[in-house]
């Protein structure tokens, strides 16, 4: 029979070609225009277009602009991201624009000056108008203004201040947005213009705007001019910063430690120590401890990140003396290791008892040494030569011995008294110890930009990692009788690995104070932590016989296989990257996501960090996945081989990635944690065909190999297995029951 074809319904709707956006524009005084744009066509032809309809001359005094809040130029670079329903606004081009706004600033009528400054401070944002404004040198103007402006309105305050500070407050804003596209260097600036800002901090301090940008501004000179460092230096005093700490304003308490942390952090060497010891002065600690960390409002991020920097510096001043060997010629030095021995032996007798003879003073010292655990009895200086911790430890234990006298003379002669193979050696362990914690503590890194890892309990206390050394000296001498340790386990580190995870596991709780870290590390004991290793170990038994290793072998390319899917439905989901620039407080988000069918990566720009998925019609800008010739990570990422701080950053070099493609292409990627770093590398090798290789990948694997192991190997013969699911109990009548653990 013949076959009857069906004709083809006409009315189902063919999708647009890709290139094709539709929009609508407006024009001030004209019924906004419907208009299809052609991605393919020049701009310039579409703007001819669109001034053509509405019967406008000169079209290439116009531009297009986004008619949402942020007023941004279209240009050939971004016209891309228009989105299929947009709203678009005919306007002055940029460099029209410009032209009126450098003007209109310098008008005699405070009026139009006022609302011309507010213009620019919104205008600056858009890198199009500011590269138009500072070419025609308005950066030179709004200093210029700066500089002069309190002399020049000085009646004008008195008689309408607030428009005066909102004209400040405006020029100040527009002067951050120009700067931070990084178009024109920091080193150009007077030193008018820093003492200016600098008085600003003191003299408009309610004025919560001015102040804010003030303090940008100084943080943003110091940061990335060496010459400027030294000049606001001059300029701005500890003093003059501490007071903006005990207001309520966050924001403020968190821009001045962002002052104070790079003027730290920009000090010559020699100079470090004594900027440690104005601050020292200046009770910084305290009031930080009392304004900020113990103020009844949560800290947000922000402020968390400027307080681990803090916490970081004031660790890194401990460089010095872990990196120094001490000098067994240097009395000074072996005065400290005999203030040791007499602590502990000669409290109650005279301290220059110089009775008997030079070789019996000899051999009781050596013997002496011998107790107090250090290697070399003979000369224990030489103990002190492995950096780090160098003369570190060596302070650490006068610390001790001085500031915890009867805890110091109770270990030392505890084990005194013990078998020699028994008692743990006090001055060797705490040369490992302090190793340990400056390894713990990351000291001499360079803080990482995206941190926020900060311990409450270190603002507590001006001598913070001297008491830490304290309590753990204490806790290693007690981990090591419940271990029943012999000298041998300094050389297998079976005891430090013990304590290093008592102190870890301690840290992660984020105790208040060192009295609430000590109560922490009682409850972590030996005991303790073989139980939560015990805990932790159970579904990861290593079985090792030969049939479960050939079962295991037979089932591992599923398991993977379920790793792949899981890896790539996350890619599927998306993810919110972070865009780092010089200011980390404006942050910028950049949204990528793979196609459900696994053929083209979205990624387009962010506003502001989503709440949920962001849907691919959203994302602008795509990359077929058959189009990637490569993925690379760590230092081999183009945006980890540039040169700056940050890209000397050990975090962040280890969650950074990206994809390469065409000849030069590329997208660069930093991931928020190391766990999105696993799951994009380990989809994007997938998607390559390649092997997963990330711990995350090796950790699930043995997690749900141990699993499906365990659940073939269950005794389950002569067991019913129910088809359908058991029924849910009712709910019960009351939770009384319940215990609240927290």
């Amino acid at each position: 029979c013949p076959v009857v074809l069906a004709p083809v319904n006409s009315s189902v709707a063919m999708p647009p070609p890709a290139d094709i956006v539709k929009v609508a524009i407006e024009w001030p005084g004209a019924y906004p225009k419907l208009m299809e744009i052609d991605q393919k066509k020049p701009l310039s032809s579409i703007i001819k277009e669109v001034c053509d309809g509405w019967s406008l001359a000169n079209h290439d005094q116009f531009a297009l602009q986004h008619a949402d809040s942020s007023n941004f130029y279209i240009t050939e670079k971004n016209r891309n991201e228009i989105k299929n329903g947009a709203i678009l606004r005919l306007t002055t081009s940029p460099a029209q624009n410009a032209q009126q706004l450098h003007e209109r600033i310098q008008s005699s009528s405070m009026d139009a000056k006022l609302e011309a400054l507010k213009d620019l401070a919104n205008y600056s944002r858009d890198v199009t108008f500011a590269q138009e404004f500072i070419n025609l040198d308005g950066i030179s103007l709004l200093t210029q203004m700066v500089e002069s402006g309190t002399e020049r309105y000085q009646k004008l305050q008195k008689i309408m201040k607030p428009c005066f500070g909102d004209m400040l407050s405006f020029t100040l804003t527009a002067f951050v947005e120009l700067m931070d596209h990084g178009i024109v260097s920091w080193d150009t600036f007077s030193v008018a213009f820093i003492k200016k800002i600098a008085s600003y901090v003191n003299k408009f301090a309610s004025d919560i705007s001015i102040l804010q940008r003030s303090l940008a501004i100084l943080e943003s000179m110091v940061l990335n001019s060496h010459d400027l460092y030294q000049k606001v230096a001059q300029e701005i005093t500890i003093g003059q910063l501490i007071p903006h700490l005990q207001g309520t304003d966050q924001e403020i308490q968190t821009y001045t430690i962002a002052v104070i942390n790079a003027l730290f952090l920009k000090a010559p060497d020699d100079k470090r120590q004594e900027m440690a010891n104005i601050l020292a002065q200046k009770q910084l600690r305290s009031i930080i401890l009392t304004h900020v960390i113990r103020a009844q409002r949560a800290i947000n991020n922000e402020m968390a990140h400027q307080l681990y920097v803090l916490q970081v510096l004031t660790f890194n001043l401990l460089e010095d003396r872990m990196m120094t060997k001490m000098d067994p010629q240097d009395q000074a030095q072996r005065d400290i290791i005999f203030e040791l021995r007499r602590i502990a032996f000669d409290a109650e007798s005279e301290p220059n008892n110089s009775s008997g003879s030079m070789e019996k003073r000899k051999s009781m010292y050596t013997r002496d040494y011998k107790k107090l655990g250090f290697i070399n009895h003979v000369n224990p200086a030489m103990d002190f030569t492995q950096t780090p911790p160098g003369m570190l430890a060596l302070d650490n234990m006068l610390y001790f011995a001085k500031h915890h006298q009867d805890a110091y003379i109770r270990i030392v002669l505890e084990n005194s008294s013990r078998e020699d193979k028994h008692e743990c050696p006090f001055g060797r362990s705490s040369i490992e110890l302090t190793k340990m914690l400056c390894e713990i503590l990351k000291v001499g890194e360079l803080p990482s930009e995206t941190c926020n890892d900060f311990h409450p309990m270190f603002f507590t206390h001006d001598r913070s990692f001297e008491e830490f050394f304290c309590i753990c000296i204490q806790l290693l001498n007690k981990t090591w009788k419940e271990m029943r340790a012999t000298s041998e386990d300094f050389n297998k580190s079976g005891v430090m690995q013990v304590v290093k995870e008592q102190i870890m596991r301690a840290l992660t709780t984020k105790p208040s104070s060192l009295d609430q870290f000590k109560s922490k590390l009682q409850n972590l004991s030996y005991t303790e932590i073989l139980k939560i290793r015990q805990s932790e170990r159970m579904n990861q038994e290593d079985f090792q016989s030969r049939p479960i290793l050939e079962l295991k072998e037979k089932i591992q390319p599923e398991i993977l296989e379920l790793i792949k899917q899981q890896r790539l439905n996350r890619l599927v989901e998306g993810t919110c990257f972070r865009k780092l620039n010089s200011r980390r407080r404006q942050d910028k988000f950049w949204y990528c996501r793979l196609s459900p069918n696994h053929k083209v990566l979205h990624y387009g720009d962010l506003e502001e960090s989503p709440q949920g998925e962001v849907p691919h019609d959203s994302l602008q800008d795509k990359l077929p996945v058959a189009d990637i010739k490569a993925v690379v990570t760590g230092k081999d990422c183009p945006h980890m081989k540039e040169k700056g701080a940050l890209k000397q950053n050990k975090e962040v070099l280890e969650l950074a990635f990206s994809i390469l493609y065409d000849s030069s292409g590329q997208l660069n990627f930093i991931a928020p944690d190391k766990h999105e770093y696993c799951v994009w590398t380990d989809g994007l090798n997938a998607l390559l065909g390649k092997d997963m290789l990330s711990d995350l990948t090796r950790n699930d694997l043995d997690t749900l190999l141990s699993m499906e192991i365990k659940l073939r190997l269950l005794d389950l013969e002569n067991i019913q297995i129910p088809d359908a699911p058991p029924p849910i109990p009712k709910e019960p009548s009351n939770y009384d029951f319940v215990y609240d653990c927290n």
